[in-house]
Order: C-alpha cells, then sequence, then structure tokens
C-alpha cells in the first residue's frame, strides 16, 4: 500500500499508476495545486479526509463507481473518463460533512452516470453535449418518464431520478447512453431539446 496522509503536499505531481499497489489519499491530507493523475482502477484507490485545492484531476483510466464522499474537492479541474461517481456531500455517510464540492470544472471530462450531490452547481463547470446534465433529477420523475424516449431509454431516465433526494443533476454521456439503449446520440438530444432544466 502506498499512503500519502497528515500533510499539506504543493505544486507536485502525484502519479497513482502502479497495478501492485493500493493507493491511500488520507487521512488528513491536503492536496494544493497539485496535478494528481490517476490511472488505476476503483478497487486500488481510497481518498478519505483529504482536501483537494486548485489542483487537476487527471483520469487515464476509465474512473467507475468512485464515490467522492470523504473529500474536499475545492477549484479543480477534471479530465478523463469518468463513469458512475457521486461528487458532493454523501447524505448517507457517517460524516457526510467530510465530502464537498464547489468551483470545479469538469469541462474536458467525459462523464457518465454521475451525479453532483449537495451542491451550487452555479458554481460548477459541467462538460456540455455530447454530455448532458439533467438538473433535480430526483423529484421529476413523474415529468421525466411522461416524455417519448427513443429506443429502451425510460429504463435510463428511471433510473437516473431514483438517487438521493439531495442530488442537483445527474450528468450523462449520450453516445454511451444511446449504445445502451439502443437508440442514437440524436434521438436522445431531440428529446431533451424539449425538457426545462437540462444543461447541453
Amino acid at each position: 500500500m502506498i499512503q500519502f496522509s497528515d500533510t499539506t503536499i504543493e505544486d507536485e505531481r502525484l502519479e497513482l499508476t502502479s497495478k501492485e499497489h493500493l493507493y491511500y489519499l488520507g487521512h488528513h491530507l491536503t492536496l494544493r495545486r497539485c496535478h494528481l493523475i490517476i490511472k488505476v482502477p476503483t478497487r486500488a484507490l481510497v481518498i478519505t479526509r483529504t482536501q483537494l485545492i486548485d489542483c487537476t484531476v487527471d483520469v487515464k483510466k476509465e474512473l467507475k463507481n468512485f464515490r467522492w464522499e470523504g473529500v474536499i474537492l475545492k477549484g479543480c479541474r477534471f479530465t478523463g473518463t469518468i463513469t458512475s461517481n457521486d461528487f458532493g456531500r454523501w447524505p448517507y455517510a457517517e460524516q457526510p460533512e467530510l465530502g464537498s464540492i464547489e468551483d470545479c470544472d469538469f469541462t474536458d471530462a467525459r462523464l457518465d452516470a454521475c451525479r453532483f450531490i449537495s451542491c451550487d452547481l452555479s458554481r460548477m463547470k459541467l462538460p456540455s453535449w455530447p454530455c448532458f446534465s439533467i438538473l433535480a433529477p430526483a423529484g421529476r420523475k413523474d415529468e421525466l418518464l411522461a416524455h417519448q424516449w427513443p429506443g429502451s431509454m425510460h429504463i435510463t431516465v428511471d433510473s437516473f431520478t431514483e438517487g438521493p433526494p439531495e442530488t442537483v443533476a445527474v450528468t450523462y454521456f449520450a453516445p454511451a447512453v444511446a449504445k445502451r439503449n439502443d437508440t442514437t446520440p440524436e434521438a436522445i438530444r431531440a428529446v431533451l431539446d424539449t425538457l426545462p432544466g437540462v444543461i447541453l
């Protein structure tokens, strides 16, 4: 195991690339203006009781099913392919105050099935089309399901309305959604263009 804890690291490049190790970031770790390169799967990565401030997080290998619940993210920029990640304050955590996100930039990231929870979206930059973000999905289930979605998209729509009520947005990558639901990005876009509360 490679652990970084009980310290502040500034202006460094940290590469998490070894397939033989578990990387543990925390407890009581602050990374400031660092370039964090992640090239390991979720099972090889633990980040908790950690602050990332003004960092670049460069995901070189698709990061799947990761919950940033123990991380305070401020002013960070994300790049790479990020799938089924949760950002922000996870309401069901033992100590939800250990997680938050603000002023982060995802415009150069490919997000799919990612949720933003208990945060201020006006202080966030989300990726544009072919990514799309549905705002406040949990409270809009009936409204969203009332539309005529292409392929089997209603299944996906149903799933992204089932997050915590505190979910302020869910972001998907249209080509991946289209492939899973036997449709096209253009057909999805045609419905999204008629909806309020969508970021394209």
